[in-house]
C-alpha cells in the first residue's frame, strides 16, 4: 500500500508539472486557448498571470515528488492538502472541471497515503 500511495502522489505531481507547462509555455498557443476556451486577445492579456499560476503548480509538483521520493508522509499530506484546496477553489471560482482534474486525484492520493500509514501501524 505504501508503494501505491507514492505512485499516486507521483502521478499527481506529474499532473501539476503538466499544468506548469500548459500555463507557462502553452497558454497563448492553440492548446492553451482550446483548453481554457480563450480568445487569442484574452490569452495574451492573461499570459503573465497564467505563468505565475504555472510556477505555483511547479512548486506543488516538486513538494509532492520530494515527499514521494524521500517517503515523507508529512510532506505528501501537506502538499496534497494544498492541491485539494487549490482544486476546490479553482472548481468553485473558475471552471467546475478543475474539481475532477485537480482536486479528485489529490484526494485519492491523500486517502492512499493515509491508508498506507494506518495499515503500517496495525
Amino acid at each position: 500500500m505504501a508503494a501505491l500511495s507514492r505512485i499516486l502522489v507521483a502521478l499527481v505531481a506529474l499532473l501539476h508539472f503538466g499544468f506548469l507547462v500548459l500555463e507557462m509555455f502553452l497558454w497563448t498557443g492553440t492548446i492553451g486557448q482550446r483548453v481554457f476556451s480563450m480568445t487569442p486577445e484574452f490569452a495574451d492579456q492573461t499570459a503573465v498571470l497564467a505563468a505565475n499560476q504555472g510556477l505555483y503548480n511547479g512548486f506543488l509538483a516538486l513538494g509532492l515528488l520530494w515527499g514521494a521520493i524521500r517517503v515523507s508522509r508529512d510532506f505528501m499530506i501537506f502538499f496534497l492538502l494544498c492541491v485539494i484546496a487549490a482544486g476546490i477553489y479553482g472548481g468553485l471560482t473558475a471552471k467546475i472541471t478543475i474539481l475532477y482534474i485537480q482536486a479528485l486525484p489529490g484526494l485519492v492520493a491523500l486517502v492512499a497515503v493515509l491508508a498506507a500509514r494506518q495499515k503500517a501501524t496495525t
